[in-house]
């Protein structure tokens, strides 16, 4: 067991380019690689979760089988402390990620937003007027029920 556990790609060492008849080398010639480009599939509805903290303001748009497709957020929009949290920061990381959604296809969302923070309703907002249509705005904001009761207490 001293060999190393790491995967180790395999080295091909390739012969020398191969001349044809004319002394040209058949890269030479024009036969370059050909990239494959990835099919994207155009989405036309989605799901846009905005979560809204008191620190920051996070929105990711997915199909409707929950697979981000976008996604952005306060500090990767430039925002730095408590500016992350503002209403204008929601709006600037809505857009941001209704942008890239709108590129690949997307026409209409369902938002679910989460959280109390000041960018939530400016973050809907912007989704909105970006050019996305939303159909249902639905806050999943969990609630503290205060859990199950606790046992007596122990006399002694």
């Amino acid at each position: 067991m001293s060999e190393d556990t790491t995967k180790k790609e395999d080295v091909v060492e390739t012969p020398p380019a191969v001349q044809a008849a004319d002394g040209a080398t058949p890269a030479a010639e024009g036969e370059a690689k050909v990239k494959k480009t990835k099919a994207v599939k155009a989405i036309p509805a989605g799901i846009a979760h905005i979560t809204a903290s008191f620190n920051n303001t996070a929105c990711s748009i997915s199909d409707a089988r929950g697979n981000v497709i976008s996604w952005s957020t306060a500090g990767r929009a430039g925002f730095k402390g408590s500016r992350k949290s503002t209403a204008f920061a929601g709006t600037t990381v809505a857009q941001e990620a209704a942008r890239v959604a709108i590129g690949k296809g997307m026409h209409e969302v369902e938002v679910r937003v989460q959280g109390v923070g000041a960018g939530r309703e400016s973050a809907v907002r912007a989704i909105a007027s970006s050019g996305l249509a939303v159909t249902v705005i639905k806050d999943v904001t969990p609630v503290a029920h205060n859990g199950c009761r606790a046992r007596k207490r122990r006399r002694v």
